[in-house]
């Protein structure tokens, strides 16, 4: 591949210059923000490029293992920062065990099953896939977050009447837990729908440049969009089957912090 010199990196951050004129002429206060995000992806990628090119160069599954840890421990503090609802401790738990369960699993089953490689620690293939499967099911389970927390506050009414009723928590609760779960998964599904004619994907582009053959880059592509849908479902659908629980008690009664 074609490498880039660092004055024709720097040349792209004219993009940058373009937004912030845009948004400043708007009158739109983004400035700020914009450029400590530009800032802040920079500096992290940079960062991660060279510890990525020693943990190629030395791979160990120790190395590899730690910087699972420290990707699944970032992506769950992540989703407690972006919650724009009062999350609780128990809700917390049910966070983190659902991130961990879900991503792992789908980790595990994608390289030991679909692309069997060896060793199975490899960085090469291990940590994009798994930043990919963990970043995707972050930003699903912040979704159902959200959703689940935010309806059952304002249903608290209607979920207290179908107890009353006699209707189960899990019963009282149905619409509200297949309404966050769809929630949760749309933004996967839409870009499914779109690959391949409205746009081609990161993973597929970047083989491509790399010299792959296109028809070995699809293949890859494909696996890993539906490896991500399966792990975005998977960790969702495990918060929601914890996190319902953490607004009842043992008398099955609705207990919510207002």
């Amino acid at each position: 591949m074609k490498d880039i010199s660092i004055y024709q990196l720097i040349s792209s951050y004219l993009f940058v210059i373009i937004l912030l004129f845009i948004v400043r002429k708007r009158g739109i206060e983004r400035e700020k923000e914009i450029l400590i995000a530009s800032i802040r992806m920079s500096l992290q990628l940079m960062i991660m490029g060279y510890i990525l090119v020693y943990i190629i160069e030395n791979p160990s599954p120790l190395l590899t293992l730690l910087i699972l840890i420290f990707m699944e421990g970032f992506s769950i503090y992540n989703i407690y920062k972006r919650a724009k609802v009062n999350i609780k401790f128990k809700l917390k738990i049910a966070i983190a065990i659902s991130m961990i369960i879900g991503t792992v699993l789908s980790i595990a089953y994608f390289l030991f099953v679909i692309i069997n490689i060896y060793p199975w620690f490899n960085p090469r293939y291990f940590i994009p896939i798994a930043g990919m499967f963990i970043g995707n099911s972050m930003t699903g389970v912040s979704l159902g977050v959200n959703r689940l927390v935010d309806d059952i506050r304002k249903r608290k009414d209607e979920i207290e009447a179908a107890l009353m009723l006699g209707a189960t928590p899990k019963m009282a609760v149905k619409n509200i837990i297949d309404s966050a779960f769809d929630s949760s998964i749309l933004p996967t599904v839409n870009s499914m729908v779109g690959m391949g004619i409205v746009f081609l994907p990161g993973t597929m582009t970047g083989q491509i440049l790399s010299g792959t053959w296109p028809l070995v880059a699809i293949k890859y592509q494909i696996s890993i969009m539906l490896g991500v849908l399966g792990s975005v479902a998977i960790t969702v659908m495990i918060f929601l089957y914890f996190g319902y629980k953490t607004y009842f008690n043992d008398e099955a009664q609705l207990v919510v912090d207002e």
